[in-house]
């Protein structure tokens, strides 16, 4: 008897049928963030990070082309397992004859990238970009009082409506738009009503917008604060909670965008009653939205627990969305999906049906002792038979390394 072998007899003894976990596991998407490929820096500007954005380091090989970036994506994706999406900024439009404003971005500016997913049989998803642009003024975008900068960031959140309309039709699979903006101010407001009722007027514009409400999901992203944005930010979460309710859209919570004693772990079941859908933009902060690589750690698995035991893996849209410049950015991909879909896979052996029992029951030694001795259980073994399964290597250090030396090192 193998390593798996034993490894299912072990979960068999808790309830628990590990193919069945990993059947499971197989067809859960999850959406790919291309910004960590080159430092959220996108195509249409030389502009610096701003809106609160910052990425740290300086390791070599960073994509600077199209070409670059979508070589990269491959060689990521070749060691990630499992189903996934590619999910984009407007700011990676590809211009191969004039540049337009974002204000002007058209299905014609996504061509490649849609040539790219529909080639690899994935699905495309997509976020309008708020920042790092000479229109981002005094920190501000959809709730500025200069309705010059207002209404160009209307018309951008239009136009990337339609891309995502466009997306999905392509491609065969539904796109999840994402609006976040960093509109905030670093010092205390005299009026915090203005902005957001300025920013509330900006999204009933763009949703007026008439899209396949089969086909597009719109999200929309709240955050507590960025690097000179201290004090005040527009889109926070009772925000953006209480206009997801208000228009019939999907709230998204990233895990980087609380304070840092809130889990979004507690969060999920009480959006799961209210909303048909829930999107999440799952990071690791430390100390604060830093966007460190996703990590096999506590509140990813909690993060992936509540949603499986939940039976909710058909209603939450899964992405990543970190960008960390320090370190080899191949390598950043893929063991931060990969940590994501080891959560979900941890979560999926788990006889929850078992622990709800013991949880109503009171009987809560034995559900601590249950929930400590699966800890332990041979989870790594279940792991590698996926990746066996999948035909992906489970050390993808040696290929990330060849693929610096003989591409990256020469940029």
């Amino acid at each position: 008897m193998n390593r798996f072998e034993e490894a299912k007899e072990c979960y068999a003894r808790f309830g628990v049928d590990a193919e069945e976990a990993l059947n499971s596991l197989k067809e859960i998407p999850i959406s790919i963030h291309c910004w960590q490929g080159d430092d959220v820096g996108g195509f249409d500007t030389d502009a610096a990070l701003s809106g609160g954005i910052q990425a740290t380091g300086n390791y070599p090989g960073k994509a600077t082309t199209p070409a670059e970036l979508m070589a990269d994506i491959d060689q990521a994706f070749a060691l990630i397992p499992g189903k996934k999406k590619l999910n984009l900024h407007a700011s990676y439009a590809i211009f191969e004859g004039e540049q337009v404003e974002r204000d002007a971005l058209t299905p014609a500016h996504f061509e490649k990238w849609v040539e790219f997913a529909k080639a690899r049989g994935m699905g495309l998803d997509f976020n309008p970009t708020f920042f790092s642009h000479p229109m981002v003024k005094n920190d501000l975008t959809l709730s500025s009082p200069d309705e010059e900068v207002r209404g160009f960031w209307v018309r951008h959140g239009q136009c990337c409506l339609r891309i995502a309309e466009y997306f999905a039709k392509e491609t065969g699979v539904p796109c999840v738009i994402n609006f976040w903006i960093p509109d905030g101010y670093k010092e205390i407001p005299a009026d915090r009503l203005g902005p957001r009722a300025r920013f509330k007027k900006s999204m009933d514009e763009i949703l007026s917008v008439p899209y396949d409400k089969e086909k597009v999901f719109v999200t929309l992203e709240s955050k507590v604060f960025g690097i000179g944005l201290e004090s005040y930010t527009v889109g926070s979460a009772e925000f953006t909670l209480s206009y997801a309710g208000y228009k019939g859209i999907t709230p998204l919570m990233d895990n980087g965008h609380y304070h840092p004693t809130e889990m979004v772990s507690d969060k999920i079941s009480s959006l799961l009653l209210f909303h048909e859908n829930l999107a999440l933009h799952i990071t690791r902060p430390v100390r604060w939205d830093s966007d460190h690589v996703v990590l096999f750690d506590d509140e990813t698995r909690e993060i992936a627990k509540e949603i499986v035991r939940n039976d909710a893996l058909n209603r939450v849209f899964l992405s990543t969305d970190y960008f960390d410049a320090s370190v080899n950015r191949i390598s950043a991909w893929v063991t931060g999906v990969r940590s994501v879909q080891k959560a979900l896979l941890f979560a999926l052996l788990q006889p929850h049906a078992m622990m709800k029992e013991l949880q109503e029951q009171q009987d809560f030694t034995a559900l601590m002792v249950l929930g400590e001795e699966l800890k332990t259980a041979p989870f790594g073994d279940i792991w590698e038979e996926y990746l066996k399964r999948q035909y992906i290597p489970e050390d993808y250090l040696a290929p990330i390394w060849d693929y610096e030396k003989e591409v990256l090192s020469k940029r």
